[in-house]
């Protein structure tokens, strides 16, 4: 208790609420996921990939996968800020030089993960919650515009509206509606017409979240 000119007061001080605080588990305990922003071929190096790490650690002499192309391959170096690096971590810049692997198997949008800790892999289609901010008319089924994911930017069709859900609760208004409005909110199944890599929010939030353009 803390004794006042008022009175006492019971509870935690702030410093004793800060302490008992739990830091977060840091991105770096989660398999790597690095969405490329582009890939470079640089004289005398070879194929260098840029991009920045979202969860999990790069290094050198890892294997790496990436998604949705299923190619594997080395990672011979790691730089961040034209300095060679042991390892990168969440929310470094990072290029990084890749054995055997052209400039054209690769691209912006491809993601980049640990082969041996949970691989990424193409997505044929997913459940998304979407609210629509601002939308002239309806959106209905077979609707299909350009999501940007991450680095990808891709068309993707509204295969089936699902449910109409309530923006502020989260809970069920209807099932299976014929149309959503701007200010509705709905769960939807959606089908990328390009290779595409998709993670549920749950797992890596950065690659669980888009915006329709």
């Amino acid at each position: 208790a803390i004794e006042r000119k008022d009175g006492n007061a019971s509870g935690k001080t702030l410093l004793e609420a800060l302490d008992a605080i739990l830091p977060p588990s840091r991105p770096t305990d989660k398999p790597l996921r690095l969405p490329l922003q582009d890939v470079y071929k640089i004289g005398g190096i070879g194929t260098v990939p840029v991009g920045r790490v979202e969860t999990g650690i790069i290094k050198p002499g890892m294997v790496v996968t990436f998604a949705p192309q299923g190619i594997s391959t080395e990672v011979k170096s790691v730089e961040v800020h034209h300095e060679s690096l042991p390892e990168a971590v969440p929310g470094d810049n990072v290029g990084f030089n890749v054995k055997n692997i052209s400039v054209k198997d690769i691209r912006r949008g491809s993601v980049t993960s640990d082969s041996k800790n949970d691989p990424a892999k193409e997505t044929k289609q997913f459940t998304a919650q979407v609210i629509i901010m601002n939308h002239p008319g309806q959106i209905a089924a077979g609707y299909t515009p350009v999501l940007d994911c991450h680095t990808a930017h891709i068309a993707c069709k509204f295969a089936e509206l699902k449910e109409k859900v309530d923006r502020r609760t989260g809970k069920k208004v209807e099932d299976n509606p014929k149309a959503l409005k701007t200010g509705d909110a709905g769960i939807v199944d959606l089908i990328p017409t390009k290779p595409m890599c998709v993670e549920a929010f749950t797992d890596y939030a950065p690659l669980g979240r888009f915006a329709v353009r």
